[in-house]
């Protein structure tokens, strides 16, 4: 059994990874991985691998390109006895330079070990913004 709550998962994903991303928060985002995570966009098999090398910089690349990013309209649900929550949800994103802003209908698989995740699945409805 998870040594957290199911409001722990909800938490993580909400409040600290898509607060950190929607904030083009780094450090914020950042900490919600093991040093060791794996972040694998399933629709085109882009895989980042580890948080301070792949992760970071997939991250740094999304904010660079991008001047709004906005992620919500989620729907849950957690398995708290194998540490996993999976999220669907909604994002509007303004590339740099463009009027028009992308709207996606997205959803992530999050493995967590010792409340942070390990392995991360993003299947997206468009264009992968995550190379």
């Amino acid at each position: 059994m998870s040594a957290h709550p199911y409001e722990y998962y909800i938490d993580i994903v909400t409040k600290r990874y898509f607060d950190g991303v929607d904030n083009y928060n780094l450090d914020q985002v950042l900490d919600c991985f093991h040093e060791d995570a794996v972040l694998t966009e399933v629709t085109s098999m882009t895989v980042h691998e580890g948080r301070d090398q792949g992760i970071r910089t997939m991250f740094e690349g999304l904010f660079d390109a991008h001047s709004r990013i906005w992620h919500g309209n989620f729907v849950h649900t957690a398995d708290t006895e194998n540490e996993a929550i999976c999220s669907q949800f909604s994002v509007e994103v303004t590339p740099k330079g463009a009027d028009e802003e992308l709207r996606y209908e997205n959803s992530n698989r999050f493995y967590l070990k010792d409340g942070k995740f390990t392995r991360v699945f993003v299947y997206m409805s468009g264009e992968n913004l995550l190379k």
